[in-house]
């Protein structure tokens, strides 16, 4: 019987949590680093946790980046979080300039001193809906997910902005665009509402 989910091991994803939660909302995870079960998903989630040079590295050298630009570019239900939604950009500035996996334009940059407080964003915040999401369903107005991160992105393309946050000046938190869903925040740690989004991702 295969998963209901596929979780990407490239070796910075806090992975033991992300499949702890969605099993917490009825889903089966594999956790694998072997890019032929990764081609084989039929949903797949990319965490991640760390720098944006080391991240994209890792996940080439394992030829892992393959499978998972295949899955996005099938319209295969897909779910980064963290660092794992930084990655599908084009480029990212930490340590340097660095080419990400090119599936969304844009560059992930770094807070600056516009924020009123410490960088990096670290605790609970408010999601701002840019547009209808099918990961929000069920969630109120006044939803609260957990962030920590120091970079941010920033699209093109306005229409792929889920939601927005605060801090200092709003950033994007999340992205969707056909079966891809990111979200800068966790929602392994989101408590209540961080697994409403992981169910309504089960039920794609």
């Amino acid at each position: 019987m295969s998963p209901d989910v596929t979780i990407v091991d490239y070796g910075m994803g806090n992975l033991r949590s992300v499949a702890r939660a969605c099993e917490r909302v009825g889903m089966r995870p594999t956790v694998t680093a072997d890019p032929a079960v990764v081609a084989t998903a039929s949903k797949l989630v990319l965490p991640g946790v760390g720098a944006f040079r080391d991240a994209i590295a890792a996940l080439r050298s394992s030829g892992l980046d393959g499978p998972v630009c295949r899955h996005v570019g099938d319209d295969k239900p897909f779910l980064g979080i963290c660092l794992g939604l930084q990655l599908l950009f084009d480029r990212g500035y930490e340590d340097g300039e660095h080419e990400g996996l090119g599936l969304i334009a844009g560059e992930v940059v770094r807070f600056g001193d516009e924020v009123p407080g410490k960088v990096p964003h670290m605790g609970w915040n408010t999601l701002r809906r840019a547009k209808p999401s099918r990961l929000l369903g069920g969630l109120g107005d006044d939803a609260s997910v957990y962030f920590v991160h120091s970079y941010y992105v920033v699209p093109d393309d306005a229409d792929v902005v889920a939601t927005t946050t605060e801090y200092g000046p709003a950033f994007v938190s999340m992205v969707e665009r056909g079966n891809l869903f990111a979200t800068q925040f966790h929602p392994e740690k989101s408590q209540r509402d961080g697994l409403r989004i992981l169910e309504n991702f089960a039920a794609l």
